[in-house]
């Protein structure tokens, strides 16, 4: 399914864990940095960046993340697979043109900003930036897709 997102933001809710989804929105480089060195990715307009929250949790701090990466251009962290860290991360960001969700993987150690750590809700779903759209396959069933509304309206309410 495809949905125009423009400037905002797509949710996709499962029932413990969620995923943000917003266009890149212009150009430019997006450093990755690891333990081995540092790699700099070349980001397109039409390209997406996706936070994960595999335990859910709340939305602000996702969109604030979501937001350093998109439009201040934080540099991305790769810990080693057997860092202790790893699964102390609340939230996991990619970066790419087409995304897949995964469980399999080891929460913030996947360098490939293709693949991006998800709850096992929210797994095999992939997304992919396509002309102002988010593409949308193998959305689960118990799962739900709608826009964020504006979070500043949200707190005066």
């Amino acid at each position: 399914m495809k949905y125009p997102v423009g400037d905002r933001i797509l949710t996709i809710n499962g029932l413990h864990s969620f995923l943000l989804v917003a266009r890149a929105g212009h150009s430019f480089d997006l450093c990755i940095e690891s333990c081995t060195g540092e790699i700099f990715q070349a980001v397109e307009p039409d390209d997406l960046v996706v936070v994960s929250a595999p335990e859910g949790g709340a939305v602000e701090p996702a969109v604030f993340l979501l937001q350093l990466v998109k439009n201040y251009h934080m540099p991305l962290l790769v810990l080693p697979r057997d860092h202790p860290g790893a699964g102390r991360l609340k939230l996991l960001v990619s970066v790419a043109g087409k995304i897949l969700t995964s469980c399999t993987i080891r929460r913030g150690t996947h360098p490939d900003q293709h693949l991006l750590c998800s709850s096992e809700e929210l797994a095999g779903i992939l997304l992919r930036g396509e002309e102002g759209a988010v593409v949308v396959e193998n959305l689960p069933s118990s799962s739900t897709i709608d826009y964020l509304q504006d979070l500043r309206r949200q707190n005066k309410q």
